[in-house]
């Protein structure tokens, strides 16, 4: 059996569980983690059993002994590593978005284009069991040609501060963040349908609510509540080249009475709710039946979904597999999510060549 040699640039949180799926998997070999702070590289790359650790992903990415890396650092430098990746030989996982603007993410997508490297985005949830059940299901054409879905992510108080706040770095709030993901799902249980049209809005009323002490979220390690640039909700209706359309709402903080996450498609013959759990809806002799696959778990796992990304990321690279979510999907999502902000700020429908 190969062995995949890889690399981790970034030791955040998010690095954890790349690190976790690989120290998990039999195929890797985990060479080195790369981090601007070099102890806590060398603190994650012995708690994961990594040989090595640098402070200069440089070094990483001219190691010999890496094939291909795992890009878990801010938005505002994935492209950069990832070009850097390619041009160093190296098959790249890249988190999601694969950029912070359209223009890196193109500049990136001339570059894999260049390449003989296999280059995926992180987007996880379409590794979860349950998406793969789904899209099974459409595949077969079980739904129909799907015409209309719901992707929808909100938070009453969620905004974890620090460099997700700094829109300089991450690029937005949670459109880039959360709203990306259930996009995501939705565009791809779609068939990665070409995007015309977009009409979006943006709002930026509650602010961090740091003055929320009674609720837990997740803080970024600089937290610091007094510090805010990125909008609280984002909202969209989003229109493609076949004639379906998605409706997207996402949100850091809203007065919401609980926290809540939808993704839904809706086909010709039958349709499907993913989260919060999968079912799925039909007709069946001049009868609605309602469909619960039955599988271990019906909603999203980090723990599975990241071990399968891996795995997928692993074969694609050595040539067993097509990856799950190839770079120019990353690409087209991130034109989306320009346009949602293009959109919000003139006011008007933005149209797409």
């Amino acid at each position: 059996m190969s062995t995949f040699r890889v690399g981790v640039i970034g030791a955040g949180s998010i690095a954890q569980s790349h690190l976790t799926a690989y120290s998990e998997n039999p195929d890797v070999d985990l060479v080195a983690v790369a981090d601007m702070n070099l102890e806590r590289a060398q603190a994650v790359a012995e708690k994961h059993g990594a040989r090595r650790a640098y402070a200069d992903p440089h070094e990483l990415l001219a190691d010999p002994e890496v094939d291909g890396v795992s890009i878990c650092t801010w938005n505002n430098s994935h492209a950069e590593w990832a070009i850097a990746a390619i041009e160093a030989g190296k098959h790249v996982l890249v988190e999601k978005p694969i950029a912070r603007t359209l223009a890196e993410a193109e500049e990136l997508q001339r570059v894999v284009e260049k390449s003989d490297r296999v280059v995926q985005v992180g987007f996880v949830r379409r590794h979860s069991p349950n998406c793969q059940v789904l899209k099974s299901f459409i595949d077969a054409d079980e739904l129909g040609e799907i015409y209309y879905a719901k992707a929808s992510c909100l938070r009453r108080v969620g905004n974890p501060g620090g460099w997700f706040a700094d829109k300089e770095i991450s690029g937005g709030g949670p459109l880039l963040d959360i709203g990306i993901h259930v996009l995501d799902l939705c565009w791809y249980l779609m068939g990665s349908p070409k995007v015309v049209a977009v009409s979006g809005n943006t709002y930026d009323k509650l602010g961090s609510r740091g003055n929320v002490t009674t609720m837990p979220r997740y803080k970024a390690a600089d937290y610091d509540p007094s510090k805010n640039t990125v909008e609280d909700l984002a909202n969209a209706v989003i229109r493609f080249e076949n004639g379906a359309s998605l409706l997207l709402d996402c949100s850091y903080s809203l007065h919401a009475t609980k926290d809540s996450i939808d993704v839904s498609v809706y086909g010709e013959k039958g349709g499907a709710e993913l989260e919060p759990s999968l079912h799925i809806a039909t007709e069946m002799h001049d009868s609605v039946v309602n469909i619960e696959p039955q599988i271990a778990s019906r909603t999203f796992e980090f723990g599975v979904g990241f071990g399968n990304e891996i795995q997928n990321f692993v074969d694609a690279s050595l040539g067993r597999a097509e990856s799950v979510a190839p770079a120019w999907h990353g690409v087209e999502i991130v034109r989306i999510l320009e346009a949602i902000y293009e959109s919000a700020a003139s006011g008007r429908e933005v149209t797409l060549g």
